[in-house]
């Protein structure tokens, strides 16, 4: 018969004991798995970081607790119910739609800026320009002015023969009385070497225009490379022809005489011409007397002239310093009556002054006309003073006037350029007060 009772029969608890070895690794399997998968939402959050000062400036909300950096971020990113900007954070500042009124004053405006800028400029070129006397010039302003006219040029034998250049020069244009005036005519290749030459025939007459297109018959004239006849060098390839108009057929002619030649190189054949314009009788003559005086401030140079015909005389001259650097260009351009009398050539003071020449200075190679109100030629031709014709004496700079030149012309420009400027500034004045602040 078995027992009854609360105490289990050996078997049992052997059995009891086994079920809970097998159940432990199972259980702790399973609070293990329990803790990795959802135990982390009841730990503790770490503390957040506290606020960048730049964060605290702005007003930004720390991270809330229980979320990582990023997430912290992504929530302050995001728009929230929540209150605005906190003391001192700055509103951005709603873009202003701009109105075609808007546009059209800045355009305006522009124009305007501009408009002064050309203003101020014409004003200040024009003052610069005008600092010195019209007949008396720096030489950098008139250096195609500083040497008596000698053309020279070179062009292509002819049309067919282009290969072939002329050398074509002569020593004067203007020719008065019994002056001679002397041609040259060579030839050379493209790299501008000597090629054989030959000035077949040559002659002189009236250009076209003086005789309407007549076509009057050339005086012959010759061209030689022997050496004679102002011919520089014999053989030398370069042909020299010598004209004469007082005696050689126009000893009463005035106006301009044209010298035609034929020119041969090889089997090529070309023609060209030279213009020198004559007067027979001059008007006046430089007597050659120069004296001088400081006036004023500046240096005049008073050459004496004797006028047969009374009349508006243009007369020029160079001036050089004391190592022949060319220094100033100085003119005359007045009524002269008959009679002995002086042309003044002005020197300015300022322009002594701005440039500092070597003293003493040196005049030379002066010429002059006699202006005519109609006709063909506009000029009846003085004989020109070549070379070196008067030094000065030596002054020192004390003597010379800083002053600008002046004359009622000068003043009127400048006022009138003084008030497009001025128009100008008023003008952009009362459109920049017009603008609206934003």
């Amino acid at each position: 018969m078995t027992p009854t009772g609360t105490v289990p029969p050996p078997a049992s608890r052997a059995r009891r004991a086994w079920w809970a070895v097998t159940l432990v690794p199972l259980v702790l399997g399973l609070l293990g798995w329990w803790s990795w998968s959802g135990g982390a939402g009841t730990e503790a959050a770490p503390e957040p970081p506290p606020p960048t000062e730049e964060a605290a400036r702005a007003g930004a909300p720390p991270a809330a607790p229980g979320r990582g950096p990023a997430q912290g971020m992504a929530a302050r990113a995001a728009p929230g119910p929540g209150p605005g900007p906190g003391p001192g954070a700055t509103a951005p500042t709603p873009a202003v739609a701009r109105t075609p009124e808007d546009a059209a004053r800045e355009a305006e405006r522009t124009l305007w800026e501009k408009r002064l800028e050309r203003a101020k400029r014409t004003l200040e070129t024009y003052v610069s320009a005008t600092r010195y006397p019209p007949q008396s010039r720096p030489s950098s302003e008139q250096v195609d002015q500083m040497e008596l006219p000698e053309p020279e040029r070179t062009r292509p034998l002819s049309r067919d023969n282009a290969d072939v250049q002329l050398r074509l020069k002569q020593d004067r244009v203007f020719v008065v009385g019994s002056e001679a005036v002397h041609f040259l005519v060579g030839c050379e290749d493209a790299q501008r070497q000597a090629r054989p030459c030959q000035v077949v025939s040559a002659s002189a007459s009236e250009a076209e225009h003086m005789t309407r297109g007549a076509g009057a018959e050339g005086v012959p004239l010759a061209f030689l490379d022997d050496g004679s006849g102002g011919d520089p060098l014999a053989g030398d390839g370069t042909y020299t022809g010598r004209f004469q108009p007082s005696k050689q057929g126009f000893p009463m002619f005035s106006g301009t005489l044209r010298v035609a030649v034929r020119v041969r190189s090889g089997k090529a054949e070309g023609t060209a011409f030279f213009d020198i314009l004559y007067t027979p009788s001059p008007p006046a003559q430089f007597t050659g007397r120069v004296r001088e005086v400081v006036e004023g401030g500046s240096l005049q140079l008073l050459l004496g002239v004797h006028v047969r015909k009374a009349g508006r005389y243009v007369v020029a001259g160079r001036v050089d310093d004391e190592s022949g650097v060319p220094f100033a260009h100085v003119s005359f351009n007045e009524e002269l009556r008959e009679g002995t009398q002086e042309v003044k050539l002005t020197v300015a003071g300022n322009l002594v002054l701005d440039e500092s020449p070597t003293f003493p200075l040196k005049l030379r190679d002066v010429e002059g006309f006699l202006l005519k109100e109609s006709g063909d030629p506009d000029r009846e031709l003085m004989t020109t003073l070549r070379g070196y014709v008067h030094t000065t004496n030596d002054y020192p700079p004390t003597v010379f006037s800083p002053t600008e030149w002046q004359s009622e012309e000068r003043t009127r420009y400048v006022e009138e350029l003084t008030r497009d400027v001025k128009e100008a500034e008023a003008h952009l004045d009362a459109l920049t007060a017009d603008v609206t602040p934003p």
